[in-house]
């Protein structure tokens, strides 16, 4: 009897494990549509100048928009992404912005990139933003 209890308690505690380290994925709407409105006005106010309008990049911004954007992030997180904008943006001074309006610009840049939009505003916390994992193809399901 006490050996069938530890097996179902090993059992549980693994199957609440596997729960909690579930990733989503861009494409499973995790920004909202007025987070990512938001997040293209302090783009515009906060970014645009070296990584351009059309999110394009420029002479020592990167693009944060299309085939190369995507190519350098496919795999990471919104995690990476985030922590990346936080700590090294602005360039003339990292880390001014508040963890909300960083992700305000990351819905936005995930909203230019044609990620679809959901329920729920992106989170502000590292740790919850490196459960989303960037892709560049909607997974098959």
């Amino acid at each position: 009897m006490k050996a069938r209890y530890v097996l179902l308690c090993a059992v549980l505690a693994a199957a609440v494990a596997v729960s909690q380290d579930t990733t989503r994925s861009v494409w499973d709407g995790v920004y909202t549509a007025d987070q990512a409105k938001r997040g293209e006005s302090a783009y515009a106010v906060n970014c645009a100048s070296c990584h351009g309008d059309q999110l394009n990049g420029g002479e020592m911004a990167p693009p944060l928009a299309g085939g190369e954007f995507m190519s350098n992030w496919n795999g990471l997180t919104v995690g990476d992404l985030f922590e990346r904008i936080r700590t090294t943006m602005p360039a003339n001074n990292p880390g001014k912005l508040s963890r909300e309006t960083n992700a305000d610009i990351t819905a936005f840049i995930l909203a230019f990139n044609k990620f679809p939009a959901g329920d729920h505003e992106l989170p502000r916390t590292t740790e919850a933003l490196k459960q989303i994992k960037l892709e560049a193809e909607k997974p098959k399901k």
